[in-house]
């Protein structure tokens, strides 16, 4: 039985010819529109993958020097030099979230303590809403791509297959030569998809890990600027 298909697979491997560009040339129509969905489908997903990781690295960098730099100026209780720190860091987001609290509570003159708390706090929330959806645009996309990009590269497949079956109806034969051309493409098909969807799917795990991070340093964020600002209503 082994020595059967090993027979059969020097058979195949025998009637056709696996370079690239031998099987694009024997594709039929519809089965290079699946790849070249499939490499734009890869093309968009690395791009998503080059800008989240660009834009999570310095969202990290710019939110360590802020936090730093930041403190001091909240100590001595200097709101605006804390507020210009905070628009030189425009790719943190701890600091955008802070840079609207501050403001918020600038804002809020003449108000009663709980006023201007409430205030800062409604401020704080839409800005941590802002920024998380700031941080999260692309992922839906790579979502969608980890998740439909199999059954296109299935789609492929099933075209494959019967290109294979029609290989055999105009070949009058049932031989590997007759069908070799449509497995080639199922393959093909099949190896594109999830080429391209496992890598989607681990970035996007990957950078929900991260967003979820981000999100509770936000939050955090925003908590101890209600404490200090209700410790410097208090003075």
């Amino acid at each position: 039985m082994y020595a059967n298909l090993y027979l059969m697979g020097l058979w195949l491997l025998q009637e056709v010819s696996w370079d690239l560009q031998s099987m694009w040339q024997a594709m039929g129509l519809l089965a290079k529109a699946v790849v070249v969905i499939l490499f734009i489908m890869s093309a968009w997903s690395v791009g998503v993958m080059i800008d989240r990781w660009v834009t999570y690295s310095a969202a990290r960098k710019q939110s360590r020097y802020f936090v730093q730099a930041v403190a001091g100026s909240l100590r001595e209780g200097k709101l605006d030099d804390a507020i210009r720190v905070a628009e030189r860091s425009k790719k943190s987001h701890i600091a955008k979230v802070v840079a609207t609290g501050l403001s918020e509570f600038q804002a809020s003159t003449g108000l009663s303590e709980q006023e201007v708390i409430e205030a800062s706090q409604r401020g704080l929330e839409r800005s941590v809403a802002i920024v998380h959806a700031e941080l999260k645009r692309g992922l839906g996309g790579l979502a969608t791509i980890g998740a439909t990009a199999p059954f296109v590269g299935l789609f492929g497949t099933v075209v494959g297959i019967i290109n294979a079956f029609k290989g055999i109806a105009a070949a009058k034969a049932t031989g590997l030569s007759a069908v070799a051309g449509g497995i080639a493409e199922a393959l093909v098909a099949t190896a594109l998809g999830l080429f391209v969807a496992v890598p989607a799917v681990w970035a996007y795990n990957y950078f929900a890990g991260k967003i979820e991070s981000f999100d509770v340093e936000m939050d955090n964020s925003s908590k101890e600027l209600i404490n200090y600002f209700i410790m410097r209503r208090k003075k």
